[in-house]
């Protein structure tokens, strides 16, 4: 059974940092992409960041060039989103995907990022 386990959410003050983690499990092999979506109150959901298997290659929205960074962790398995200063106009709800060059999703069950003061 494919799993996406997100973690790390929560308040934060403009400014702030958080990590999100997304715990990878059931997958068969082959090549994926595995990032975050977010969806913001009103808004559409728009992809911040992804990064591709085995050349570990990322992408970043332009939105959070520069204050973001996406990378894997081989020990646990699992993809982890550095959010560093936080602006209120990151505040939505963040889920793990993970897509097979066949297209097929996977979407993890969302984490809350609110930044305010």
């Amino acid at each position: 059974q494919v799993r996406l386990v997100e973690s790390g959410g929560g308040l934060v003050q403009p400014g702030g940092s958080l990590r999100l983690s997304c715990a990878i499990s059931g997958f068969a092999s082959g090549l994926h992409h595995t990032g975050w979506y977010r969806q913001a109150p009103g808004e559409e959901r728009e992809r911040v960041a992804s990064i591709t298997d085995l050349s570990d290659a990322t992408w970043y929205a332009d939105s959070i060039k520069g204050r973001w960074t996406i990378s894997r962790d081989y020990a646990n398995n699992s993809i982890n989103l550095q959010m560093n200063n936080l602006q209120p106009g990151d505040t939505g709800v963040y889920t793990c995907f993970r897509r097979d060059l066949k297209g097929q999703t996977y979407w993890g069950q969302g984490t809350q990022v609110t930044v305010s003061s």
